[in-house]
């Protein structure tokens, strides 16, 4: 299989050392909405594949999984490097299918096999087990010929389909509304940005969204609604979700307490993490909410959250600017606002996604692996993306670079632009927010919750041959930035420092809305 991949001029082959790394590469590749191939050895390294691909399964992300097998009469004989693939990664995948030793006999259901596979791989992980007979090297003939229907066939990807709301919702045209806008909703931004026009409701915007950048988008719901008067003086009648929930517990919390019915619009899969949903609006279907609800009589109703937003925006610009350390909010706002044209931002989950969320402002925008909310493979998934011929910057803590740090292999040879930054604070840095840190003694939650590893981030990229520093100030930050990879640039911060200035950030937007 592998000779017959690499004899095809159409595909481009990356040759990735670590089985889970070149899942999550995978990943990256087909974020766009075309599949890629992943092909694997048997055994063990199949099982590789499990994280990236139930992050595929849970963000709907397409992905060609091919699985090389030993024949039957060498399963569960004792035959080396074999074990039950059937069903590997269970629901994760969209379909499974082993179609047994490929012979001549076969080769009339080949081009059928393929349509289906790739149909069912539009809208996630498809899994093809292909058991092999030796020998294991020949010259690969030429395809079958062309189905009929695989003429002209529209290869682009397709959304999910939604479930239709049950009956009229104009029964939730309220004044006080909110829109969430949140990843992978599969909505253009055109359809989200006439229905805040038309209903006057906010739009909370979050930076996996795409759509930061509209006009009187709010950016820094997170800090507003931390301060608990502005919280308690905007409680949303209706809430129109659009994708996936945003990381910030603050908003999800505020969103659920209100007991606001809510409206999901897109997927991926389904999303009623509380269970409020009232309604489950295909994308496809917004355009005709944006026609018919006319929300707020007037703009004060989101004049108000653009206003709060606008106060709290300078209150964080001001804060940053006074510390004058590069501290982990100020990482994320630097990045969020000298982003190179054209690069694409990958951001790790933990906390660079919620920094990012909460500090990035308007006009922050990136790609997470959200669907399981892990940080493994975020290097991977970035490279992924970085192979697709854009420059791409990575910003991922610590532990998440040192667990996916097989990334780094060959990295310099694959002529790839990957700018990775790295907030090391030598461990779990989420974890200090947590109620564990007061409650264990710290030897304890060091041991469990703050896992230092004592690596040396920038020897460890040097030994890969990547141009690798560390840097202190924002200046230099955006500079790395904003230079042509492959680079790495660490950015060393303090855990107790980095909670201490987050309770700072909370406290000045509080004064700036008093």
């Amino acid at each position: 299989m592998a000779l017959a991949l690499t004899a095809r001029d159409e595909l481009a082959v990356h040759v990735v050392h670590d089985e889970r790394s070149a899942a999550f590469v995978a990943l990256g590749l087909g974020s766009d909405g075309v599949p890629a191939a992943l092909l694997c050895t048997s055994g063990t390294a199949a099982a590789n594949f499990l994280p990236a691909v139930v992050e595929a399964g849970l963000s709907a992300v397409p992905m060609l999984v091919l699985t090389a097998d030993r024949p039957p009469e060498l399963r569960d004989v004792g035959a080396p490097q074999t074990i039950d693939q059937t069903h590997l990664f269970g629901r994760s995948a969209r379909w499974f299918h082993d179609p047994g030793v490929a012979d001549d006999a076969a080769s009339g259901t080949w081009r059928s096999l393929a349509r289906r596979a790739f149909e069912a791989a539009r809208t996630g992980p498809v899994h093809l087990n292909l058991p092999f007979r030796e020998p294991l090297v020949g010259e690969p003939a030429e395809l079958p010929p062309p189905l009929a229907a695989d003429r002209g066939h529209d290869q682009r990807a397709v959304a999910g389909a939604g479930v239709s709301p049950p009956g009229s919702l104009d029964h939730l045209d309220h004044e006080c509304g909110v829109i969430l806008a949140g990843g992978r909703s599969g909505v253009p931004t055109a359809v989200v940005a006439a229905l805040a026009k038309a209903t006057q409701w906010p739009l909370l915007a979050d930076p996996t969204s795409g759509m930061t950048h509209l006009g009187g988008a709010v950016t820094c719901a997170d800090a507003l609604l931390r301060d608990e008067r502005f919280s308690d003086e905007h409680v949303p009648t209706v809430v129109v979700r659009i994708g996936r929930p945003p990381a910030s517990r603050v908003v999800n919390e505020w969103i659920s307490a209100s007991g606001a019915p809510v409206v999901q619009v897109g997927g991926p899969g389904v999303i009623d993490p509380d269970h409020h949903v009232v309604a489950s609006v295909p994308a496809a279907d917004l355009a005709g909410l944006a026609a018919v609800w006319r929300g707020a009589s007037g703009g004060s109703w989101a004049d108000g959250w653009r206003d709060a937003a606008d106060r709290a925006e300078a209150a964080i610009d001001e804060l940053i600017a006074g510390v004058g350390a590069l501290t982990e909010p100020a990482v994320a706002r630097t990045i969020a606002r000298h982003l190179p044209d054209g690069a694409e931002l990958v951001v790790a989950s933990s906390m660079p996604v919620r920094d990012l969320e909460w500090y990035g402002g308007p006009g922050a925008r990136a790609h997470a692996n959200r669907g399981a909310n892990g940080i493994d493979g975020v290097v991977s998934t970035a490279l992924g993306r970085a192979l697709c011929g854009r420059p791409v910057v990575a910003l991922v803590g610590d532990i998440a670079f040192v667990h996916d740090a097989g990334a780094l292999t060959a990295l310099t040879t694959r002529g790839v632009d990957l700018r990775i930054v790295i907030v090391d604070n030598d461990g779990g840095g989420i974890f200090s927010f947590l109620p564990q840190v007061g409650e264990l003694p710290p030897a304890s939650f060091e041991q469990l919750f703050g896992t230092p590893h004592g690596t040396n981030i920038v020897a460890l990229a040097a030994a890969h041959g990547l141009d690798a520093t560390s840097v202190t100030a924002a200046d230099d930050l955006a500079a790395r930035i904003t230079s042509p990879g492959p680079s790495v640039t660490c950015v060393p911060t303090d855990r107790a420092a980095n909670v201490a200035h987050h309770r700072s950030l909370t406290a000045a937007v509080a004064a700036a809305l008093a």
